[in-house]
């Protein structure tokens, strides 16, 4: 690690790493893939030897196979100046902690095999720094470094959650420590099994905390290589230490125990290859490579090397080096595994990527002369994005003070907390259909989730690439909620269809109390969203403020060019514009008729269960369904409708009327000629948007003609204006550079005899 931790070296007399041109760095990058490669074949060659051999006896020869070798190329103890006693000490406690974590990550190895382990524990300090960075610390990095730390912790819970426990149980059997010949073996096996879970799973949260540990040790070994002299002697006295700690133990185990290889001259070829490939290869071509190029961009070769190895190595390994190949193999590749190694190659990817600080820029405000005006610097001011506690206690702060995220919010809790109850009496009578609703439950959660996160983006400033915020957000969710339910009611329409020509039998014994304690907590949804259904929506954003700021307009030019007027009216509040505070807001819709349909299920389940009860009326239940199925699509219509016309910017229609005869009077103020390419639509459930071209005399004053046009449109409902100014010299400035012009001019002109019906047509 002497040149691993070089990048301090003076070069051509600047701080900093040795430089390397592009061209001559392939035959680095090619290495460290190879030398990938090679440790995922000395980790799977590891697996099988742990079968026959104790992981102390496995871990002893590998510390004092490797401690020979490096005292022969790296003679520690004639290089460098002499050890003191103090040193000394140190290097023991430095040995005795390398031994722990590699008795944790060897046992996390027999219980997770390979291909887990090698997705688990062999990521770069780099991730690991930059993940734990996001996490706990003000030093994240930004919304690219918190996306990263999301899909490593998505990874992690694939392999905890969606791991196939029935084909891991079969590599248990296999486990070398099964028997628990040993008290640390026994120790290990009493603690996972605390955690009620299966082995692999254990071994999953065992190689996290090992992983954490061996970067924390990683940490410690630099500071230490400065007092011993360089990275190397250090690693060489290291194992050389690690082989004397572990000795007593590993004498005591061969006396004690009784043995499980055959032949140990057998499994000299593949302690060597291990030996080779895991613990000295892999060493010192990551310290050249280090050395070489920036630390990573090593990571980050290192992960697309690795990961892919792992996995076509878990495909066609079929046994140890030292004996024959087997016909099948115990390497499961489940879903979750694959889902988990994606995951894990975007998460070392993103994580190893350089920040980019300072280019998204945060609107501040704007200039007197109606400018707007970006903050470019946050993220140097700031140094980095929140932590993960910080953003989650601020996030819940925001929710909890505006009215509909917080009646999302503890509506949530609500049904999570039942969701929960239900799947733990599921699991503890063994009810499937408790277990069935309570799943059904959670994915309702889900579209919860979805409504509250809406809730919260669209009270999030605007920036320079998302100008005009955050609002229309609710209009999405409120679109992909409407879409579930159309999908949802499909389903269950046609499955009500095929129940109605065949009525299966329906056990009715649990049917009943939860379909009633489902209806109690739906009308509580439905008591605390019932005004988004009633009055067509509230906003979701009581705060939405937006901006005031005065028009501009460019002077007369010297060459006759004419005046172009430019101008922003003043946003002003969002609840003071009278019509501007009656649009929908689709989030919120979306989410009551999430709870509305739940809500139909529980009564329709009831008057099901009744009549089967009762009557025996088996074609009651599909009939309920398809009555159901049939009000959620019907209720979901007008949703869908209003959102896409949101979308698709259409003119308000409850502003249609307001908006002409607006437009009647900006043509009789006086200096105005004509106005051309008028646009107006709804951005969000507070803000309508618009823009409009005026063609005015020479001799007016813009500004004025600005705020008159400006305040007629704000009392049609129009909160967020944009209007340029055109004069008459800007005309005739045109139709000298073109002759086809004053057709154009002529046809503006003749708009001010255009009019416009209700039904949206043009009439000369």
């Amino acid at each position: 690690m002497e040149d691993k931790y070089s990048s301090n070296v003076l070069s051509g007399g600047k701080l900093g790493m040795v430089e390397v041109p592009d061209s001559r760095l392939t035959r680095y990058i090619i290495l460290l893939i190879l030398s990938k490669i090679l440790k995922a074949l000395g980790i799977f060659e590891s697996y099988d030897i742990l079968k026959v051999v104790h992981i102390v006896q496995f871990i002893f020869i590998l510390k004092l196979g490797s401690a020979v070798i490096l005292l022969v190329f790296q003679k520690p103890f004639s290089s460098g100046k002499a050890v003191s006693k103090r040193q000394w000490i140190k290097l023991v406690k430095h040995a005795v902690f390398s031994c722990v974590i590699s008795l944790l990550g060897f046992f996390g190895l027999t219980l997770c095999g390979p291909l887990r382990t090698l997705l688990l524990f062999e990521h770069s300090d780099v991730v690991v720094v930059a993940l734990l960075g996001v996490l706990f610390t003000n030093s994240g990095g930004g919304p690219s470094k918190t996306r990263g730390a999301a899909f490593f912790i998505i990874a992690v819970i694939c392999l905890l959650l969606f791991d196939n426990d029935h084909l891991m149980a079969k590599m248990g059997d296999h486990h070398p420590e099964g028997h628990h010949d040993s008290a640390l073996t026994h120790f290990l096996y009493t603690a996972i099994s605390l955690l009620g879970v299966a082995d692999h799973k254990g071994g999953v949260v065992l190689l996290v905390v090992s992983l954490c540990l061996k970067v924390g040790f990683h940490t410690a070994s630099r500071k230490l290589s400065v007092e011993i002299g360089g990275a190397k002697r250090l690693y060489a006295l290291d194992n050389l230490l690690s082989a004397a700690v572990m000795l007593p133990w590993a004498a005591v185990l061969t006396a004690t125990t009784e043995s499980k290889v055959d032949s140990w001259s057998s499994l000299v070829v593949p302690f060597a290859m291990i030996i080779f490939s895991v613990v000295i290869l892999e060493f010192y071509v990551e310290s050249v490579c280090s050395a070489k190029m920036e630390a990573p961009r090593c990571a980050r070769y290192g992960a697309f090397a690795l990961f892919p190895a792992a996995l076509a190595l878990a495909n066609f390994w079929t046994g140890p080096l030292s004996r024959p190949p087997q016909l099948a193999t115990e390497h499961v590749l489940s879903g979750g595994v694959i889902v988990s190694a994606v995951f894990f190659v975007m998460a070392s990817s993103i994580l190893t990527a350089p920040s980019k600080k300072g280019q998204k820029g945060t609107l501040v405000g704007y200039s007197p002369e109606g400018t707007p005006l970006y903050n470019f610097m946050g993220d140097a001011l700031q140094h980095t994005s929140q932590s993960l506690p910080r953003f989650i206690k601020d996030s819940l702060k925001q929710i909890l003070e505006e009215y509909d995220s917080r009646q999302i919010f503890y509506f949530l809790c609500l049904n999570l907390a039942f969701t929960f109850v239900e799947l733990f009496y599921g699991v503890w009578t063994n009810s499937l259909g408790l277990i069935s609703d309570g799943f059904h439950m959670l994915f309702d959660c889900s579209a919860l989730v979805l409504g509250l996160f809406a809730a919260l983006m669209t009270r999030w400033k605007a920036t320079r690439i998302f100008s005009y915020g955050y609002g229309r957000v609710e209009i999405l969710s409120g679109f992909i909620n409407g879409l579930f339910l159309m999908v949802i009611a499909f389903f269950v329409f046609m499955e009500s269809v095929t129940r109605l020509l065949d009525p299966p039998n329906i056990n009715t014994d649990m049917l009943t109390p939860v379909s009633v304690g489902g209806l109690l907590v739906n009308l509580v949804g439905i008591c605390a969203f019932s005004h988004a259904h009633s009055h067509g929506g509230k906003s979701c954003s009581s705060n939405d403020h937006g901006h005031s700021h005065h028009g501009h307009s460019h002077g007369e030019h010297s060459h006759a060019h004419g005046s172009h007027g430019h101008a922003h009216s003043s946003h002003g509040h969002a609840h003071s514009h009278g019509s501007g505070s009656r649009g929908m807001n689709a989030n919120m819709r979306g989410v009551f008729l999430h709870v509305l349909a739940d809500t139909l299920g529980s009564v329709g389940v009831i008057i099901s269960t009744v009549l089967i009860r009762q009557f025996g009326w088996l074609i009651a239940d599909p009939i309920c369904s398809l009555f159901i199925a049939t009000l959620i699509f019907l209720s979901v219509i007008p949703l869908l409708k209003d959102a896409c016309e949101v979308l698709l910017l259409r003119t308000p229609p409850e502003q249609e009327k307001e908006l002409n005869s607006a437009l009647e009077k900006i043509e009789k103020i006086e200096g105005v000629l004509s106005y051309r390419d008028p646009h107006f639509w709804r951005h969000s459930a507070n803000v309508i948007a618009g823009t409009v071209h005026l063609q005015v005399m020479s001799d007016v004053v813009e500004q004025r003609i600005i705020q008159q046009v400006t305040a007629i449109l704000k009392d049609a409902g129009v909160n967020n204006l944009s209007v340029q100014v055109e004069k008459e010299a800007y005309f005739q400035h045109m139709s000298g550079l073109s002759t086809g012009f004053q057709d154009v001019l002529a046809m503006t002109q003749q708009m001010a005899s255009m009019k416009y019906p209700n039904d949206g047509t043009l009439i000369m």
